[in-house]
């Protein structure tokens, strides 16, 4: 099966970035959450991968166990 990056909003806490990464590499949440404020922190990279990868990946479908108003 293939793997495929997608925010998930369902965890997330802002946009679902840290939460669809940490989805796609296996690990933990926390984990990807700390590594984007370090890389923050130093350098400002974290903010624009994170904006990169808000913009470009698709919202991970539901699975069907609750209802999305709106949509």
């Amino acid at each position: 099966m293939e793997k495929k990056l997608f925010l998930n909003k369902e965890n997330g806490k802002i946009a679902g970035v840290c939460a669809g990464l940490a989805d796609y590499f296996g690990i933990d949440v926390n984990v990807i959450r700390i590594l984007f404020l370090v890389s923050l922190l130093f350098a400002s990279f974290g903010f624009w991968v994170y904006l990169i990868i808000w913009v470009i990946a698709p919202v991970k479908p539901s699975d069907g166990g609750y209802v999305q108003y709106g949509q």
